[in-house]
């Protein structure tokens, strides 16, 4: 704590016995921990070089003022004091690596996969309890005392108190509650000196109808309880809305600003269908992606970061946040290769299914394929889709659309997606991005019907007619009718499928135009602006 809340705390339980160095919670709960840490890779460290390979350079900070809610005056002190180092942290911008270019896959390209994934282990172990807390709270010696008003309470806190976040060693960043499961943040408050019930207090301040944005608004909890979390550290979790567009068709896309500046989109999908309402939240999973598919705008860019299971998680809760419902579906089909950041998807997936409430089977996995991550997927014994995203029917067409596929042969791929169904009992779902002139013919259909067909692997493929992307003005999209074609093929050959409804044009949100001008310049504001954004905020709240 810092010495002004160890004052305070001290002078409250003057004449309490010193509390003991605190144990933080050495895992996960068992069964949670279990399916987290199958999931996680072993790699070696990223070097001081990998990590400034990721990072967004020097290039100029251009200011973008863009308010849809009303600022908070710590807000504006935070954002102004960001922009003064504005030059030192650089623009929003997601550039690629030196040396990456179209074309084939390299071994630099490989090399930037492998840090990428070593990178979603590092914010994995950071992201449990054991390891996240330790690594932020501040130290302290003085015990907790209790607030007037709180005082039976506090006194079940202190009675279950041996092990507290008033004792812990320091260190800088915080810890995000959200993205925790209940039964996390029972032992979280256990092994913090706090009765078990805080646990699910702070679940249903997390999770509940009205969820909490800021430690302050854990408003069961007592007030110095409050503000030991904040000065160990701990936050919430909450990203902040930066910008958003909606569609006629009611798609709304969310630019969403994480703690380091970085922006992430997620993109919300009303429908009705059999006369239910339905809401699908499309998540990210990363910032940028080192995969680099031709046709795809989040690849054009380059890779920054994996993204924490909190950042996932306020995706969705975002999302229900502003279409006033619960979302009934989510799938992993933003920004990013789920499967390189294995480990973060997986806690997410845990929480949205366990706290916000999203079914299992409502849940979709996609990837384009990375080598050997469907057998540890398959190891966490998920009952959600996973969807393998093929685009070709072949090999030689498949590396010229998704340069990664030379390092994950076709049918290597096709022989995991078997082996992943012997595993789960759960059927691959294919997608296949429709191309004019480059994928869409019929014998193309043909190929790919008796490919899959002769792989057992005839579940469902679901065509996605290609949205123009600026960044890629080689590709167009398909004719209806050859679209249809396409479909008709497929299902003579005895492989379903689909055509997915395209939703969202309008907002640049539909699938393959997860990018748009805010990721290409810095979000930061200099301090005239955001006094101008404070004063006109109530006008400005809401508008893009």
């Amino acid at each position: 704590l810092s010495s002004t809340i160890s004052s305070t705390l001290d002078t409250q339980m003057a004449t309490s016995a010193a509390v003991k160095p605190s144990a933080w919670l050495a895992s996960a709960p068992r069964a949670a921990a279990s399916s987290h840490r199958r999931a996680a890779a072993a790699s070696p460290t990223l070097s001081a070089a990998g990590r400034r390979a990721r990072s967004c350079g020097g290039h100029a900070a251009a200011r973008v003022t863009c308010v849809t809610r009303a600022v908070t005056n710590d807000e504006m002190v935070g954002a102004a004091t960001a922009s003064d180092t504005a030059e030192d942290a650089g623009p929003t911008q997601v550039p690629r690596a030196e040396g990456v270019e179209d074309g084939e896959w390299s071994a630099l390209d490989a090399e930037l996969v492998r840090r990428s994934m070593q990178d979603a282990t590092d914010v994995y172990e950071k992201s449990l309890p054991a390891n996240g807390v330790r690594g932020v709270a501040s130290a302290a010696k003085a015990p907790r005392g209790p607030s007037d008003a709180d005082a039976d309470a506090s006194a079940s806190d202190a009675a279950s108190s041996s092990s507290s976040i008033f004792s812990a060693a320091p260190a800088p960043a915080t810890f995000p509650l959200l993205g925790l499961t209940l039964d996390e943040l029972k032992q979280f408050a256990a092994d913090n000196g706090l009765p078990a019930f805080r646990g699910k207090q702070l679940r249903d301040h997390l999770y509940g109808p009205k969820p909490a944005r800021t430690v302050d608004d854990l408003i069961s909890l007592p007030k110095d309880i409050r503000a030991a979390l904040t000065a160990a550290g701990v936050s919430v979790g909450r990203s902040i809305l930066h910008h958003k567009v909606e569609a006629a068709d009611g798609t709304t896309k969310l630019l969403l600003r994480l703690s380091d500046d970085r922006v992430v989109e997620a993109v919300g999908i009303p429908a009705t269908e059999g006369g239910k309402q339905r809401l699908t939240a499309c998540v990210s999973s990363q910032v940028g992606c080192p995969m680099r598919c031709t046709f795809c705008a989040t690849g054009k860019g380059g890779f920054a970061r994996n993204l924490a299971p909190h950042e996932i998680v306020d995706q969705v809760i975002s999302l229900e946040e502003h279409f006033g419902t619960r979302v009934t579906n989510v799938v992993f089909m933003g920004m990013g290769e789920p499967l390189l950041n294995i480990p973060n998807v997986l806690r997410a997936h845990e929480a949205l299914n366990s706290e916000v409430g999203i079914g299992a089977r409502h849940i979709t996995i996609s990837t384009v394929g990375v080598p050997k991550t469907l057998e540890r997927l398959a190891g966490a014994r998920l009952q959600s889709t996973l969807a393998v995203s093929l685009h070709a029917p072949n090999q030689a067409l498949r590396e010229t659309i998704i340069p990664s596929a030379k390092s994950y042969p076709l049918n290597e791929l096709l022989n995991d997606c078997e082996q992943y169904f012997v595993a789960t009992g759960r059927r691959v779902t294919f997608e296949y991005t429709l191309l004019a002139g480059v994928n869409d013919s019929p014998d193309q259909a043909r190929e790919l019907g008796r490919l899959l067909y002769t792989k057992r692997l005839a579940s469902h493929v679901n065509l996605i007619p290609y949205n123009p992307v600026d960044d890629a003005p080689d590709f167009s999209r398909p004719s209806r009718a050859a679209v249809h074609e396409f479909r008709n093929i497929l299902e003579e050959l005895n492989v379903p499928a689909s055509i997915r409804q395209t939703r969202g044009a309008e907002a640049a949100a539909a699938c393959g135009q997860l990018r748009n001008s805010f990721q290409k310049n810095p979000i930061m504001m200099a301090g005239a602006e955001l006094a101008a954004a404070g004063a006109g905020a109530a006008a400005a709240a809401g508008v893009a």
